[in-house]
C-alpha cells in the first residue's frame, strides 16, 4: 500500500508546479527537498519567463518575488577591445502581463513551493532521495537518507536536477557526455539602486538583461550581465571540456570580463556579495533522457529542459511547464488506475504538443552552432572589425563598399566561404 499517491523529488520550479497540479486534483503529494529550504542550493544566471504560470497562478505578478521586470534586452559581441551591442527596450514589458523578470532563485523557488503547500502538498526538506523502490520492475517509491525513510507512492516524479540520480537509477539516461554540459559561474555585485538606474538608464522596477558572445577568456561559452533591484549579476557559462583544457579558473575569467572596457564602467564599485557555480545541461534534445518509465516521470533540469540557443536562453519556464504537464499526466494515470509507462504516456504527448519539445526540435542545431569554434572565436572579430571599418573615417581615402570590407575581414579572420554558408544555413534552419 502506498504512503501517498505521488512523491515529487526536488522542490525546484518543476517539482513545485507538479506538486501544485496534483494537490489541486485532490491527490496526496510529498514534495522532497534535499536543501534546508527550496532554492537553498541554487544559483541563477538569467531571467525567468513566467507566462506559463498564467493558468496555474493567475495574476502571478502580484505576489511573485521578482527583482526587476526586464524592459531592455541587449545582445553584445565582444573582442578584446571592441564591443558591438544590439539594444532593444519596450515599455510593454514593464506592465502586466509582463515578459521576463530577474529573480533570486531562493526567493522564486520558495514562493513556488509555498503555492504547492497551499494547495495541499506536504513539503519535506533536508531529505535526500537515495534510490528507487521497485516491485516487479515498476517504480513504487523512493528510499531516503532518513532512518526508516522509505516512501511508497504510485508515481514518482524525478525533478532532482542535472544528472538526475533517480532517472539514471531508472535506466532512463544513456551515456553521459561532458561535451553536453556547461558550468555557469556568477558573481553578485552590490550597488545602490540609484547607481544601477543611472548606469543602465532604467527607473523603478525596470531592468536590463545583457547576453554576451565573447568575454570568456577564449573558452567556448557566453557571458551575461543583468540587473537586480540593488545588485548586478555578472558571469559566464563555459563549456566543460573547453574549460578543462586550459589553465584559467572560472573566477579569473569573470575578472577578465569585468575589466573589459565595455563592462568595467557598468560594474565599477560593485562589492562581491556572492560567488556561485552550477552545471547546466546545454545540448537540448540531443541529451534528453526517456521521460517516462513504469511509475516514474522526469521533469525540469533532470530531463535537460534547458534551451541554450544563443538568441533564446531559457530554462525555468521549460522546467515549470514540464512540471505542470508531469502533474497533469500523473493525475490522469492515477484516475485511470494505470501508473505504468503506458498509463503515463500523456506526459510525453503534452510535451510534444506544446512549446516544450517543439522549441527544442526546431532549435536542435542551435547549441552546437552557438558553441562552435567559428562562432566563438572567429566571428566576433570579423563582425566587430567590419562594423569598426564601416564607421571609421579614413579621409582622404574614399569609403570602401560594405561587401569589400566584409570579405576583407572574413579572409583576415580565416573564415572560408563554405563554412560561412554552412553556418548561415544552420542558423536559418534554427532561427528562421
Amino acid at each position: 500500500m502506498a504512503d501517498v499517491d505521488v512523491v515529487v523529488v526536488g522542490a525546484g520550479p518543476a517539482g513545485s508546479t507538479a506538486a501544485t497540479v496534483l494537490a489541486r486534483a485532490g491527490h496526496s503529494v510529498i514534495l522532497l527537498e534535499r536543501g534546508p529550504f527550496p532554492g537553498s542550493k541554487n544559483m541563477y544566471g538569467g531571467v525567468v519567463y513566467p507566462r506559463i504560470l498564467d493558468q496555474l497562478h493567475p495574476e502571478w505578478w502580484e505576489d511573485a518575488p521578482i527583482q526587476r521586470w526586464v524592459t531592455r534586452r541587449s545582445t553584445m559581441v565582444l573582442t578584446d577591445d571592441q564591443a558591438l551591442t544590439v539594444d532593444f527596450r519596450s515599455e510593454k514589458w514593464g506592465r502586466p502581463p509582463y515578459n521576463g523578470a530577474t529573480a533570486f532563485r531562493p526567493d522564486w523557488d520558495s514562493w513556488l513551493a509555498s503555492k504547492a503547500q497551499a494547495a495541499g502538498a506536504t513539503l519535506v526538506c533536508s531529505t535526500t532521495a537515495t534510490g528507487l523502490l521497485r516491485e516487479r520492475g515498476r517504480v513504487v517509491g523512493v528510499t531516503t537518507d532518513r532512518p526508516e525513510g522509505d516512501l511508497r507512492a504510485d508515481v514518482v516524479i524525478a525533478c532532482d536536477g542535472v544528472n538526475s540520480f533517480l532517472a539514471k537509477d531508472a535506466g532512463l539516461y544513456g551515456e553521459v557526455d561532458a561535451a553536453n554540459y556547461t558550468v555557469g559561474v556568477k558573481e553578485t555585485l552590490g550597488l545602490p539602486k540609484e547607481v544601477i538606474d543611472e548606469r543602465f538608464a532604467v527607473r523603478g522596477r525596470e531592468g536590463v538583461d545583457i547576453e554576451i558572445l565573447g568575454g570568456t577568456g577564449g573558452v567556448n561559452g557566453g557571458a551575461f550581465l543583468y540587473t537586480n533591484f540593488d545588485t548586478l549579476a555578472v558571469g559566464c557559462v563555459l563549456k566543460l571540456p573547453a574549460l578543462a583544457a586550459q589553465e584559467l579558473r572560472p573566477e579569473a575569467i569573470i575578472a577578465g570580463l569585468k575589466r573589459h572596457p565595455a563592462i568595467a564602467p557598468l560594474v565599477e564599485g560593485g562589492d562581491v556579495a556572492e560567488y556561485s557555480a552550477h552545471v547546466i545541461p546545454e545540448a537540448g534534445l540531443a541529451m534528453m533522457p526517456k521521460m517516462t518509465g513504469d511509475g516514474i516521470l522526469v521533469a525540469g533540469d533532470a530531463a535537460a529542459m534547458c534551451l541554450a540557443a544563443g538568441i533564446w536562453l531559457e530554462g525555468v519556464n521549460f522546467a515549470m511547464a514540464s512540471g505542470i504537464y508531469a502533474g497533469e499526466a500523473a493525475a490522469e494515470a492515477l484516475a485511470a488506475g494505470d501508473p505504468s509507462a503506458a498509463g503515463l504516456a500523456g506526459y510525453e504527448r503534452r510535451l510534444e504538443d506544446t512549446f516544450v519539445l517543439r522549441d527544442h526540435r526546431k532549435l536542435r542545431r542551435a547549441p552546437g552552432l552557438v558553441l562552435s569554434d567559428r562562432v566563438q572565436h572567429l566571428y566576433p572579430e570579423m563582425i566587430a572589425n567590419t562594423v569598426e571599418r564601416m564607421f571609421r573615417v579614413d579621409n582622404p581615402a574614399p569609403k570602401p563598399g560594405l561587401r569589400a570590407i566584409f570579405n576583407s575581414e572574413r579572409k583576415r579572420a580565416g573564415i572560408k566561404l563554405a563554412d560561412l554558408a554552412r553556418d548561415a544555413r544552420d542558423g536559418l534552419r534554427s532561427f528562421g
